[in-house]
């Protein structure tokens, strides 16, 4: 099996020579190139034709958004960020993924060589999720096994930590509906392609998303400025109300509990369940118990199987399921996984899960 050509364009000499070593780590990646600005690299992808880049935003003689939005619109390539972990960084990468980045990985400011090593397994898998994603027509071929070991902690984390599982079905007929929505590689434009086709009279919505908290604050603004319903990140005991969307904070798990008849967001710091703080699983499974048949569940494109048990629990609880279908996501790993263990009511396109929810609402 030939394997994924990678060029690197970062104007640091440093880190193009710790993302290279990284990656070289990888029997499945050849970093054939490094760039120091979008001017060289430009040259290079002709020269070199590789199957990934990974682009730095500021760069000297081209920032990295011109060079992408040049790059879709003439020569469309997998592209994963190289992004700073500030507000700013935040915005600037939302706004990368908008023009067709498929993931971006963090890039602190401080101590930058030891946390780039320790996020070499996440940069890895990123990149190879990458040269298999949909890209502007592009086929999707599912995600190759990652290289490293995962970590003792990652790995035994699920939502039994945070959560005690379902033990009975539970239905909810004198309270309001809940649409409970989880995403990640590729979800933050799903994200907006949904709700943007959803009126303000729609069932409250919690989201969980694979974020960094530094992005949460631009994410909630990019979806409250496209959907008629009102977007913001949740508060720990903010009431759950009709017409509103609840966005997990980047660093928090996000659940559902009840007050009477009345939902309530309840924040929790536990550890990372399936590697991922917030976890669609914590999510889903609070939903599970205490929403019930008055849930429904929605999975967008994503990379790994976070949310699948989850989802299932949903629909044991009576909750109606609906996933993107693997043609419209960028990444089938999520939905995929909640396919396989039979949680899934319905799998439509992108485009349908707005007016699949609608149809769905009592």
């Amino acid at each position: 099996m030939a394997k994924i050509r990678l060029l690197i364009i970062d104007d640091s000499a440093l880190i193009r020579k710790m993302l290279t070593e990284i990656f070289n780590i990888s029997d499945d990646i050849e970093v054939v190139g490094t760039a120091a600005d979008p001017i060289i690299a430009r040259d290079k992808i002709k020269k070199l034709k590789p199957d990934v880049l990974t682009l730095d935003i500021e760069m000297p003689r081209m920032d990295g958004l011109t060079f992408l939005r040049n790059l879709m619109r003439l020569r469309p390539l997998p592209v994963v960020m190289v992004s700073t972990l500030t507000e700013k960084g935040a915005a600037v990468t939302l706004e990368a993924l908008e023009l067709g980045a498929i993931d971006f990985v963090a890039k602190p400011k401080m101590d930058v060589s030891n946390t780039l090593n320790e996020y070499a397994e996440d940069i890895i898998a990123k990149v190879k999720v990458a040269a298999k994603a949909h890209v502007r027509g592009l086929p999707f071929k599912p995600k190759p096994k990652p290289v490293f070991k995962v970590s003792e902690a990652s790995e035994k984390h699920t939502a039994d930590v945070i959560l005690s599982a379902v033990t009975a079905r539970k239905h909810f007929k004198t309270t309001d509906m809940i649409i409970a929505l989880g995403a990640s590689t590729g979800g933050t434009e799903a994200i907006k392609t949904v709700v943007r086709n959803l009126p303000n009279t729609t069932p409250a919505i919690v989201i969980s998303q694979h974020l960094p908290a530094a992005f949460s604050a631009s994410f909630a603004s990019h979806v409250n400025h496209v959907s008629a319903m009102k977007c913001c990140i949740a508060q720990n005991y903010q009431q759950i109300l009709p017409g509103n969307i609840y966005i997990a904070p980047g660093d928090m798990h996000l659940i559902v509990i009840r007050d009477g008849a009345r939902y309530i967001c309840q924040l929790n710091d536990g550890p990372p369940v399936n590697r991922h703080k917030p976890a669609v699983d914590v999510m889903f499974r609070s939903v599970a118990q205490n929403v019930g048949s008055n849930a429904i569940g929605i999975m967008l494109t994503g990379m790994g199987a976070d949310g699948a048990k989850g989802m299932k629990e949903m629909k044991d609880a009576g909750a109606i399921n609906i996933i993107q279908d693997e043609a419209s996501s960028v990444v089938w790993g999520m939905p995929g996984e909640a396919f396989k263990l039979g949680g899934v009511d319905y799998v439509v396109s992108l485009d349908d899960v707005a007016a699949k929810i609608l149809t769905q609402v009592k």
